[in-house]
């Protein structure tokens, strides 16, 4: 009987040596740029192997310690890291990482980033990072716009005047959280698909100033500055919020816009978003005609090839044809 005590003794100290690790940070401060981040080490005492299977490591509540979102583990030779997607605000983070029965909590500090590869005037930190997000900004993106030309006059955007106006509105709804209440509000049924998760709309550094509205790269200060604005006019929108991708159709994907400059008109810019699924619909606002307040419209890309009016095909040889655009945000990646 005593040697079974005994055993048994040293089999539970031997558990509770195996359950003891250690938690290093790989780095005091980290950029606030939307990525994924190493930012602890976890190794056992006496340098042994430890496996990825046996951390759990979670984002935490400030109070409360109430887990709100998962981070990954990855297997480092003898050690694991923890690795978590970055907010794009500066803050700071509670993680809990758990081995059996003995957890470590700490706080993972990120400092606000103002890295503009493109210099294109958007921080890199709002650019979408992971393949799925553009894919889910995409759908939402367009699938809005569709949308708004199918639903009654009464159930339409109020806001929607223009063709700027569509373009705002579907970018701005298409990077908030989609729930049901969201969907009712919006009118547009049941929630399909995945939103987008590196950031939402307006929990960023610019708040609700979510459109670049001047030239140049994006420097520290124009969050507040007066560089971005929930308006932005046709031409802002093609010159300082998108990049040009193409001069034929050839180019686009579902999401992507194409802009015409008509010189005649009072407002020379105009723009319509690619939508289906294989990129073979325009949806477009005409805009104020006379006294009438104008229109939503959808087409097939090919009766648009085949517009009567020549000024309003998109082909290389229409000088009125400014080009296949694509939004900064997705410019990371492609």
């Amino acid at each position: 009987m005593v040697l079974l005590i005994i055993a048994a003794c040293e089999f539970l100290l031997a558990q509770r040596r195996a359950q003891r690790f250690v938690v290093s940070s790989i780095a005091a401060v980290l950029p606030a740029d939307g990525r994924e981040h190493a930012v602890w080490r976890v190794a056992r005492p006496d340098s042994g192997p430890i496996e990825a299977g046996e951390i759990i490591a979670e984002v935490i509540e400030a109070q409360g310690g109430v887990a709100v979102g998962d981070a990954r583990i990855v297997q480092a030779g003898n050690e694991v890291e923890v690795w978590m997607r970055a907010p794009v605000m500066a803050e700071e983070r509670r993680v809990r990482v758990r081995r059996g029965r003995r957890a470590v909590v700490g706080m993972v500090r990120f400092a606000q980033n103002d890295v503009d590869s493109f210099g294109d005037g958007l921080p890199d930190a709002l650019r979408l990072h992971s393949v799925e997000d553009r894919a889910a900004f995409r759908r939402w993106f367009w699938r809005l716009a569709e949308t708004q030309a199918e639903l009654p006059d009464a159930e339409k955007a109020g806001e929607i005047q223009d063709c700027a106006a569509l373009l705002r509105y579907s970018y701005r709804e298409a990077l908030k959280a989609h729930d049901a209440e969201w969907a009712e509000t919006q009118h547009v049924g049941d929630v399909a698909f995945e939103s987008v998760r590196q950031w939402r709309y307006p929990e960023t550094m610019l708040g609700a100033g979510l459109f670049r509205v001047r030239p140049g790269p994006f420097e520290e200060g124009d969050e507040s500055n007066g560089a971005f604005a929930q308006f932005a006019d046709a031409h802002a929108l093609m010159s300082w919020n998108a990049y040009r991708v193409g001069r034929t159709l050839r180019a686009a994907k579902p999401g992507d816009l194409i802009f015409f400059k008509q010189l005649e008109q009072n407002s020379p810019y105009h723009s319509m978003v690619i939508t289906g699924s294989d990129a073979d619909w325009v949806v477009y606002h005409t805009g104020p005609i006379g006294k009438h307040k104008g229109e939503m419209r959808r087409m097939t890309v090919a009766d648009l090839l085949q517009h009567p009016d020549l000024r309003w095909r998109p082909v290389a040889e229409n000088s009125n044809f400014l080009g296949v655009f694509r939004w900064n945000v997705l410019r990371e990646g492609d």
